[in-house]
């Protein structure tokens, strides 16, 4: 195995360069990469998009378009632990533009695809020795949507 780590393929019906264009336009640290096309020899037609190579937030990712045979569902979603609540609503905000926003941080992009959108220390916090503040946050996540700072930090407190 290579140390280049790993890529992850994310397979599209027709949408695998519009996505690549959207992830990286929402991240830092992305850019687009080697587009690759069908030749006569198919599947798709010549010369449409076969893959797009392309980065976001560093990470690899090749988005295929492979068919309509496979569909994205929440086995499969990315975690992104957020600072601070504007950086939270940033990504909510872009991340569920022609999207849905479902429970408790999470949210199915255009694509279907999903994510988890969290306060960083989120976790700590709710594995926190103490079981009441434990218990606190995890009613006050359970009750959101998109997650709110300073409720799930009133919950800690115990306010």
């Amino acid at each position: 195995m290579t140390s280049d780590g790993f890529t992850t393929c994310l397979w599209f019906d027709g949408q695998a360069e519009e996505a690549a264009a959207f992830y990286t336009s929402i991240f830092k640290n992305s850019r687009l990469g080697r587009v690759g096309r069908y030749t006569e020899a198919g599947p798709g037609p010549a010369g449409s998009v076969m893959a797009v190579e392309f980065e976001a937030n560093g990470q690899k990712f090749v988005a295929l378009n492979g068919g309509p045979e496979f569909r994205f569902n929440e086995a499969i979603s990315f975690q992104l632990f957020c600072a601070d609540q504007q950086e939270l609503d940033h990504y909510w905000a872009r991340l569920t533009e022609g999207g849905a926003e479902v429970a408790c941080g999470w949210l199915r992009d255009r694509f279907g695809v999903s994510w988890q959108v969290i306060p960083a220390g989120l976790v700590e916090r709710l594995s926190d020795p103490d079981p009441e503040k434990a218990q606190r946050v995890t009613a006050a996540m359970l009750s959101m949507v998109k997650f709110d700072f300073a409720a799930l930090d009133r919950a800690y407190a115990g306010e």
